[in-house]
């Protein structure tokens, strides 16, 4: 199995134990491609969900550039609802399951 299935797995069973979600498979395998090599750096591979500063970077390179959605109070709310989900107490938040449940949450697996 190569690092990218491990990595798809272990955030299929982050979606699953931690979210509540049954994660759709190839949208979760597309939204990690999509991160890029981010997800085999230690750092990047996480979003903070308390750090303002990369919450406005989730809002602006993923929401508005990569789903092309339109700057609003919606898209706070959305980040925090999917940070509710994911838990605000879980510290290690992947960034490609906070990915999966932002395109989930607003409807956008046509960008994938």
């Amino acid at each position: 199995m190569s690092k990218r299935d491990e990595l798809i797995a272990k955030y299929a069973a982050d979606l699953k134990d931690k979210c509540g979600v049954n994660p759709d498979m190839d949208l979760l395998t597309k939204v990690t491609i999509g991160c890029g090599p981010s997800i085999y750096n230690a750092d990047a591979a996480t979003v903070s969900g308390s750090d303002a500063s990369e919450l406005a970077t989730v809002k602006n390179n993923f929401l508005i550039k990569k789903l092309g959605l339109k700057d609003g109070a919606n898209l706070d709310e959305g980040i925090k609802a999917v940070m509710d989900k994911y838990g605000q107490s879980n510290r290690n938040k992947y960034r490609a399951v906070v990915y999966y449940l932002l395109v989930k949450h607003f409807g956008k697996e046509s960008a994938y």
